[in-house]
């Protein structure tokens, strides 16, 4: 497995997974099943394992923590806080609002730190900016814990150029986490790319394939699961999804000239835009784990990229990415 730097701290796998698929968001999961496709990825070579206090809540971490314990000399884990959690619903219904308190960031590294069975998390992310709470002062309460030998490096999830500029004037930021995929491309034009390479901060993007829609396997909600969080989606609902399976066509194309399968050709784009980014698809099935971590040897030529690049124009995408409530948590 090739190998990217996030920040000037950090060497990953040039693939990642993100975990949150396994135990959250999309239905219920075989626990043995997870454990077996978390070990399969440390086989295949990947390092980076991205999970959060909020997936599940709580669950995905204890997971996550027991199927990489025998190897955490060889894994980098990532973890987040920044949600005000409720106590009355489970999965997505947990998220109150947001929580950025520089005593809130303490309380749930050490929570984080206890799930997982580890004594430093390597990657700590606020998983939102809280509107309420001055960006330096968070990342303030994060560095006292790099201090205290608690936290390895730090990193961001969703947040402006403007923030991000902001934060790392307070301590240096390893990684930024955004959606980014074809058909989500926002980082590009609103300056969070641009800032990332300018001040040497890695980018992680999640959900590098569209949330499976594009590999080609899912076309609208027919089929989910009836807690798949996908069904509020609307670039998911029918009168969206035609017209975006439409552009799928292209990647499908593609694909097929060069004898790999979609996910890894939509994979391949996103490895492409630069050498410190590293995205963190999930898989629940060890084949699909295993297509994504060989897109990172997948080549697109000059005019396969150009021609995806065109394909997926932000004006050619049907339906926002979150409803209004999930979006409205997201810094422009």
């Amino acid at each position: 497995m090739k190998t990217r730097n996030l920040g000037s701290t950090l060497q990953v796998s040039a693939v990642g997974f993100g975990c949150m698929g396994l135990s959250h968001a999309y239905g219920g999961y075989d626990h043995g099943a997870a454990i077996d496709t978390l070990h399969r990825a440390v086989d295949l070579g990947v390092t980076l394992f991205d999970t959060a206090e909020v997936y599940g809540p709580f669950e995905n971490e204890i997971l996550v923590g027991k199927a990489l314990a025998p190897f955490r000399d060889k894994v980098t884990i990532a973890t987040k806080f920044g949600f005000r959690l409720s106590a009355d619903d489970a999965d997505w219904g947990a998220i109150a609002g947001m929580n950025g308190r520089p005593e809130h960031a303490r309380e749930v590294a050490e929570a984080s730190l206890k799930r997982l069975g580890i004594e430093v998390i390597d990657l700590y992310y606020l998983h939102r900016a809280d509107p309420n709470v001055p960006i330096e002062d968070t990342v303030g309460a994060m560095a006292d814990l790099v201090a205290q030998g608690k936290v390895r490096a730090l990193g961001l999830s969703e947040v402006s150029a403007e923030t991000l500029k902001k934060a790392h004037a307070v301590h240096p930021i390893s990684a930024l986490q955004s959606e980014y995929s074809l058909w989500t491309r926002d980082v590009e034009t609103n300056g969070v790319l641009e800032t990332c390479r300018e001040l040497g901060i890695g980018f992680v993007p999640f959900s590098p394939l569209g949330r499976g829609f594009l590999t080609g396997t899912v076309t609208s909600t027919q089929g989910l699961g009836e807690k798949d969080f996908r069904r509020t989606l609307p670039r998911f609902q029918a009168e969206n999804a035609e017209a975006n399976r439409q552009l799928v066509g292209v990647i499908e194309e593609i694909a097929g000239r060069k004898g790999v399968t979609a996910a890894q050709v939509a994979l391949a784009w996103v490895l492409g835009q630069g050498d410190t980014i590293v995205p963190i698809p999930g898989a629940r099935r060890i084949a699909h784990l295993e297509q994504n971590v060989a897109a990172a040897d997948i080549e697109l030529t000059a005019e396969e990229r150009d021609l995806l690049t065109r394909t997926f124009a932000p004006d050619q995408i049907a339906g926002g990415r979150y409803p209004a409530a999930m979006d409205a948590m997201v810094q422009k």
